[in-house]
């Protein structure tokens, strides 16, 4: 069965055609690690999940590349500001050194892992660290240079975007549309507004080339890396519709300049998280983490359950609200088949109208209403229910086989307090109060429930 994807640099919804058959390369611009990822960050992520896990439903094998920026992302995409990782030194009162830095990025890296972990993403087959790959990035920039299409400034070795006459054409980009303060920077040496920087002079912390000490462009980076793992070009390259204008139209000038072949095959974007009706964003000083959502009885898989009841290239608006929503759908959702026995045949009739709705640019929504649709299904039996169930959650991701997700979402901590007083009461014998604790709890919506391992607690059915 095909495949059909959305694909940006065409903008037309494709049937994807493999590179070589049976495989797929894909490509995921990862985080810059200054900080804790949020959670409209995580959607990326989720998504590119959401791309392997169909593939591999489909037969493919997946070599799957998340890339870690842990230097050389400044705080503007336009080639402005500090170095993000820079920034985080002096925010951490840490020493400006290339070890401080590798120390951070270190740092924040793991917890982004935890939160693939939480949200049961499966990892890629590799992580590079951009700081490992500066050989690869310099190999590029003597390449650009060499042809004349690199320049040296004051600050940095730029990118002449005139060389390249495609540029902008990922999103059909009107390079003579844009202003300089726009998403480009003011730099009176710059050729053209929209040249861009591959490697920025620093001579305090960085790497020693010939040019001069300083630091790869962010841009660079993610075509050295993705070259390096995947080869030239690779199948599927994704990131979230921000990445579009700039730092995607960067990556493929300079790739296709250096090595006259295409980046990649299919471009894939998400949609915004949006917060109070604008893009959830660190730089807002608003965001929200996994960890936020914990205080807020929202659990990782509760999220992820969310994320799936909307089309990737749909924007969502976050309302705590909606997510407890979903989380209240996941519940009923593992209720309704934690009991049904095993051993059952997945149904043809459902898996084919599944298998289409997930291979039709990544229609989760859909496949969603079709778990729904097929619990309460009288015609099938409870087994076959469960097969087919557990069929689907290899694309949805939400652990409904070992149904262990019920007994890890959050409860509220005035219910877990309740619950805590009740076995307190229950260990000096104080039966009524104990009773009146447990009625407390159900009257919350809650029940409780005494186990060999202890006390549990969990939403009733």
């Amino acid at each position: 069965m095909d495949i059909r994807l959305h694909n940006t640099f065409s903008r037309k919804t494709e049937v994807f055609k493999p590179l070589i058959p049976s495989a797929v390369g894909m490509y995921h611009c990862g985080p810059t690690v200054y900080d804790f990822a949020h959670i409209g960050n995580l959607r990326s992520y989720v998504f590119a999940d959401i791309v392997r896990r169909v593939f591999e439903y489909n037969g493919y094998t997946v070599n799957q590349v998340i890339n870690i920026t842990d230097v050389g992302h400044l705080s503007s995409d336009a080639d402005e500001g500090e170095d993000k990782m820079t920034k985080a030194l002096k925010r951490d009162g840490k020493p400006l050194t290339l070890e401080s830095m590798h120390e951070v990025g270190a740092f924040y890296t793991e917890r982004f892992i935890e939160d693939l972990k939480s949200l049961n993403i499966e990892l890629p087959q590799n992580f590079p660290r951009a700081s490992e790959h500066i050989p690869e990035d310099l190999e590029i920039i003597e390449k650009l240079i060499t042809q004349d299409i690199a320049y040296t400034t004051s600050d940095g070795i730029y990118f002449d975007t005139s060389k390249f006459p495609e540029y902008g054409k990922l999103g059909n980009i009107q390079t003579d549309k844009q202003q300089e303060g726009n998403r480009i920077a003011i730099n009176p040496e710059k050729r053209n507004p929209s040249d861009f920087a591959l490697w920025k002079f620093d001579s305090k912390l960085g790497w020693d080339t010939s040019w001069g000490k300083g630091f790869p462009g962010w841009h660079l980076e993610c075509s050295a890396m993705s070259r390096k793992y995947l080869g030239q070009p690779f199948d599927i390259h994704t990131g979230g519709i921000d990445h579009i204008p700039t730092h995607h139209n960067n990556e493929i000038a300079q790739s296709e300049s250096a090595f006259g072949l295409p980046l990649a095959n299919f471009w894939l974007h998400n949609e915004f998280i949006l917060q109070n009706g604008g893009k959830m964003a660190k730089s807002a000083g608003e965001y929200l983490t996994l960890k936020s959502l914990a205080h807020e009885v929202v659990s990782p898989l509760a999220y992820r359950y969310w994320l799936l009841t909307a089309h990737y290239r749909s924007p969502m608006n976050f309302t705590l609200e909606a997510v407890h929503a979903a989380q209240t759908a996941l519940i009923r959702l593992i209720t309704n088949i934690r009991d049904l026995p095993t051993g059952g045949a997945i149904a043809t009739s459902y898996r084919d109208r599944f298998q289409t709705a997930v291979n039709d640019d990544l229609d989760t929504p859909q496949g969603i209403a079709l778990l729904w649709e097929l619990l309460k299904d009288k015609n099938l039996s409870d087994a076959d229910k469960r097969a087919t169930t557990e069929d689907f959650d290899r694309i949805f991701g939400l652990n409904l086989a070992s149904l262990s997700p019920i007994e890890e979402l959050p409860v509220p901590a005035e219910v877990q307090a309740l619950a805590d007083a009740r076995e307190e009461a229950r260990k000096e014998k104080d039966w009524g109060k104990a009773d009146a604790l447990r009625k407390e709890i159900e009257a919350r919506g809650f029940e409780v429930m005494d186990t060999t391992e202890g006390i549990k607690v969990r939403e009733k059915e």
